[in-house]
C-alpha cells in the first residue's frame, strides 16, 4: 500500500498591506488585525488548513514573527518558525520552506491575508492539487473570476495547462480576459513536492537557489542571517519559476476568494457579513462614533487613533500612493 505523503502548510506572512493604511501598519500588518468576526486573517488561515496538513511552517520576518507566535501559542499549534532578517520576496521565502522540508513532502503555500469562503470547494481544490503535486507537478490555484478585477494578476489556461501569467491589467484588458473565458484570477497559492520546486528553482534561477541554501544552512533556530540574506536576489516565485517551468498545472477553483488587498475588497467582505452602510453606500471602519456623510456616495471613512482616511470605494488602489509618500517622508504614521 502506497504511503500517504506528508503535507505541510506553509504560511507566508511578510506583507505590510500598504493599500490598507492606516489600519495596516508596519507594527500591525493587515493579516494580524482582528477585523474579521473577532479573528485575524492569519488566525483564519491557520484554522482553514488545520485538518488538511500534518505540519505547519510560518515564514515571516523579524518585525512580525512575535505577532505570529502570539496566534500560534494561543491555539497551542506546533509549527516551524522561519524568520527572515530582511524581506527577499517570495522565491527565497518559499525556497527556505522547501529546504526545511523533506524532499518528498508536499507543501501547500498560502499567503496569510486571504479570505476564503466555500470550504468544501476549497478542500476539493486542495485534494486535486495534492494529487497533481504527487505526480511531480507544481500547482497553482486559479480562481474563476466574478468581475473584471484590476487588482489581481491573471492565469491564462487551457484545461489544467497554464498558457501564460499576466500582470494586473487595466479595466479594458481585464474585461477582455473575462470575455475570453479561459482566464483565472491568480490566487498566489501553490502546491508542490519540496524537491520538485527546488529542482526547478535551481534550473531557472540558480543564484536564488544557491544563496537561499547558504542562508538556510546557516540558520539558527529558524532565524536567518542578515548579511547572507542580503546576498539573495529579491524576486517573486512567479518570475523565478512559475513563468519558466514546464511542470506547472493550474487547479481551477470555485471557492469564494479575495486577497483583501484594498478597501474595496474589505468593504465588499464587511457588507457580506452585515457591517452597516448608509442609504448611499457609505461605510465607517474603526469607530463607533456617530458619523454622517452629506452629498457623498460609496465613501469609506477609516478611523484610527493617529490617522484617518476618507476615500471613494472605487479609488481604493490609490491608497498605496499615500503609503509611498509617507515612506518618502520617513513618517512615523507607517509604524
Amino acid at each position: 500500500m502506497e504511503n500517504k505523503p506528508s503535507i505541510t502548510h506553509v504560511i507566508l506572512t511578510g506583507g505590510v498591506g500598504s493599500r490598507l493604511w492606516p489600519l495596516s501598519r508596519k507594527s500591525q500588518p493587515k493579516q494580524y488585525l482582528d477585523l474579521f468576526e473577532g479573528k485575524s486573517l492569519f488566525e483564519i488561515t491557520v484554522e482553514r488548513n488545520r485538518t488538511i496538513a500534518d505540519k505547519i511552517m510560518v515564514v515571516g520576518n523579524i518585525d512580525n514573527c512575535h505577532l505570529s507566535r502570539q496566534v500560534m501559542e494561543k491555539s497551542s499549534t506546533p509549527y516551524l518558525d522561519i524568520i527572515e532578517s530582511t524581506p527577499r520576496n517570495t522565491a527565497a521565502a518559499i525556497a527556505f520552506a522547501a529546504f526545511a522540508a523533506q524532499p518528498d513532502d508536499i507543501l501547500i503555500v498560502t499567503p496569510s491575508d486571504h479570505i476564503i469562503d466555500g470550504i468544501e470547494q476549497y478542500e476539493t481544490a486542495i485534494h486535486e492539487a495534492v494529487e497533481k503535486a504527487s505526480k511531480g507537478f507544481i500547482v497553482t490555484f486559479g480562481i474563476i473570476p466574478t468581475k473584471p478585477e484590476t487588482g489581481y494578476g491573471y492565469i491564462e489556461r487551457k484545461g489544467d495547462d497554464v498558457i501564460s501569467f499576466r500582470e494586473k491589467p487595466n479595466k479594458v484588458t481585464a474585461t477582455d480576459f473575462i470575455a475570453k473565458g479561459n482566464f483565472l484570477w491568480n490566487s498566489g497559492m501553490f502546491c508542490f513536492k519540496a524537491s520538485v520546486l527546488l529542482e526547478e528553482l535551481k534550473k531557472f534561477y540558480p543564484e536564488v537557489y544557491e544563496k537561499s541554501k547558504i542562508g538556510w544552512d546557516s540558520n539558527i533556530n529558524g532565524n536567518l542571517d542578515l548579511d547572507l540574506s542580503l546576498e539573495i536576489p529579491s524576486i517573486s516565485i512567479d518570475y523565478a519559476v512559475m513563468e519558466r517551468s514546464k511542470k506547472i498545472k493550474v487547479v481551477s477553483s470555485t471557492f469564494t476568494w479575495s486577497d483583501l488587498g484594498s478597501f474595496e475588497s474589505v468593504y465588499d467582505y464587511l457588507v457580506s457579513k452585515g457591517h452597516p452602510v448608509d442609504l448611499n453606500g457609505n461605510m465607517v471602519i474603526g469607530t463607533e462614533n456617530y458619523t454622517a456623510f452629506v452629498g457623498l456616495k460609496n465613501t469609506i471613512f477609516v478611523y484610527t487613533d493617529t490617522a484617518n482616511l476618507i476615500l471613494q470605494k472605487e479609488r481604493s488602489q490609490d491608497v498605496k500612493n499615500i503609503y509611498s509618500e509617507l515612506e518618502r517622508q520617513h513618517s512615523d504614521l507607517l509604524n
